[in-house]
Order: C-alpha cells, then structure tokens, then sequence
C-alpha cells in the first residue's frame, strides 16, 4: 500500500512538475498560481519561482520515493523535510487571498499532505 501511495504522490508531482513548466514557458495562468496576482502570463520573477517550484518539487518527490524504499534512497530525513514543506504548501493553498487557487491547489496539497504522511509514518 505504501508503494501505491507512493506513485500516486509522484503522479502527482509530476502533474504539479508539468504545470510549473507550463507557466515558465508562458502559459496565460498567472490568476491560479502565485497568489493568483497576476493576469495571464507571469512576469519573470513568477516564472523563476515557477522554476524554483519545479527543483522544490523534484526534491519532495525523491525524498518521499526514499521513504518508500525507492530510488534514489535519499537519508530519512529528506522524507521528513518534505513532508514539512508539504504542510507548508497545503496550509498557504488554504489560506490564500486567491479563491480560484483554494478552490484548485487546497483540495490538491491536501492530498498529497495525507499521501505524504502515509508514506512517512506507515512503516
């Protein structure tokens, strides 16, 4: 069960990866992303946090891949760093001034929180 956590949360990763890809390269979503403060597309300080997000988002993944005994067997505690910038995330998502990006991301972050945790604490 863990390892099927697991690809759901990389799934998803990879989604939210695409995504961010999708805005660096200019796709018109500034209101559902970022604070949902920018119309259309990002200006480049959105679009180098976009690519920030995009190595963010490569290290969750590895860290929660490691807890579940997959590669890269990354230590321990970069599952645990993960799942603490996981929390982060969901609890920005929620309280967001942004109500399209709580309607989106919320429900999202939510999920990957308690596939996170499973995986981290289901041992």
């Amino acid at each position: 069960m863990i390892q099927i956590a697991t690809l759901a949360y990389l799934i998803i990763i990879a989604g939210l990866i695409f995504f961010q890809f999708c805005l660096i390269a200019g796709a018109p979503w500034g209101r559902i992303t970022q604070g949902g403060q920018h119309a259309g597309t990002l200006p480049l300080t959105g679009r180098l946090a976009a690519a920030l997000s995009v190595l963010l988002l490569l290290c969750m993944g590895a860290g929660i891949a490691s807890a579940a005994g997959m590669t890269p067997f990354w230590p321990v505690w970069t599952a645990y760093a993960a799942l603490v910038v996981q929390v982060l995330s969901t609890i920005l998502n929620w309280i967001t001034p942004s109500r399209i990006e709580r309607l989106i991301w919320a429900p999202v972050t939510s999920v990957m929180l308690v596939l996170a945790s499973y995986v981290v604490f289901a041992k």
